[in-house]
């Protein structure tokens, strides 16, 4: 289970669209902005998770036209959150100085979509998940206790890592959130939305 944990720390704290879109509503709209951001990413995780737990994932995955449908809704709705992105990024770039103070905040369930809809719209997590749980359970019964177990376990993680990761970005909020290092960060951030998208385009089952 240590192991399990240590793999799964290391799989979350690798840069992805999670942590792209994170990083873009805390600084939009603040810490509980990038909380709710995280806590729909950990929603959507956790269908994938519980799916694979049920062999759900794995009837998925089977089927070709199931897996195409899901990776080109999950294209689209990364390229469109990219596209925006570097259109923001832009946006900002012209106005310079003018923008910083008080930006109305979008509603908690815009937040909570963005990460929902990033997570359970990609095959990727349901492929991770289908490929290593396996791995982990124990030679002689508990399968379907002990799948749940440990996406409970990588929830957890989840949330936890990108609880500090927040708070790390709001606490650098003054430097991160001025308009000029703001739109470099839009910038770069939809730059690798776009890119994620692409990936996830070109992803297959094998």
């Amino acid at each position: 289970m240590l192991v399990f944990a240590f793999a799964a720390l290391v799989l979350i704290a690798i840069p992805g669209p999670d942590q792209a879109l994170i990083t873009r509503n805390a600084l939009t709209g603040g810490r509980t902005a990038g909380l709710l951001t995280m806590v729909g990413g950990a929603t959507g995780v956790s269908v994938h998770a519980t799916a694979a737990a049920f062999g759900v994932s794995g009837l998925l995955m089977a089927s070709a036209e199931a897996f195409t449908a899901l990776k080109l809704i999950g294209t689209v709705y990364l390229l469109w959150m990219g596209v925006q992105t570097l259109l923001s990024a832009r946006k900002r770039s012209a106005s310079a100085a003018v923008e910083e103070a008080a930006q109305p905040a979008g509603s908690p369930w815009r937040y909570l979509r963005h990460g929902f809809l990033s997570n359970s719209l990609n095959p990727k997590v349901a492929l991770f998940f289908i490929t290593l749980l396996p791995q982990f359970f124990p030679r002689h019964g508990g399968g379907l206790g002990y799948a749940l177990l440990l996406s409970a376990i990588f929830a957890v993680i989840y949330l936890l890592w990108f609880s500090l990761y927040v708070l790390v970005v709001d606490r650098a909020g003054a430097v991160l959130r001025r308009p000029k290092v703001r739109a470099r960060i839009e910038r770069v951030t939809g730059l690798l939305l776009v890119g994620f998208a692409v990936r996830l385009a070109l992803q297959t089952r094998d």
